[in-house]
């Protein structure tokens, strides 16, 4: 037996569950429930808030359960291991463009002027 394949195998006899079929589904199926968790929570601030920048950051937020259920499918054989990649790439690059456009908005919006009257009495 080679040493990837001693790590990657549970148990002591040759005959038990490699951890690969075990951990891999079990860290999609963690994943996909944390990243519809936050989704969630970005979901309900942004209906608090109503702003662009909020829009811009749950967007970013279904980029990850967007990247799990690539990952899902591929595992299923659903996807090519070529375009999986390529998808869950595009999707990195498109949660950092949504989430600097989202500081850049937030940082440049006109902010309400303060009055100086109130200010200095």
């Amino acid at each position: 037996m080679t040493l990837p394949h001693a790590v990657l195998h549970l148990g002591i006899d040759h005959s038990s569950t490699p951890i690969g079929d075990v951990a891999l589904p079990t860290v999609l199926a963690v994943t996909a429930v944390v990243s519809l968790v936050v989704l969630g929570l970005g979901i309900v601030a942004l209906a608090q808030r109503r702003s662009r920048s909020y829009l811009l950051i749950t967007m970013a937020l279904g980029t990850l359960v967007g990247r799990t259920l690539v990952g899902g499918l591929a595992m299923d054989g659903m996807l090519s291991m070529e375009l999986h990649h390529l998808i869950e790439h595009t999707l990195d690059g498109v949660m950092a463009v949504l989430l600097l456009a989202a500081v850049y908005y937030a940082r440049t919006m006109a902010r309400p002027e303060v009055n100086t009257y109130e200010r200095d009495s």
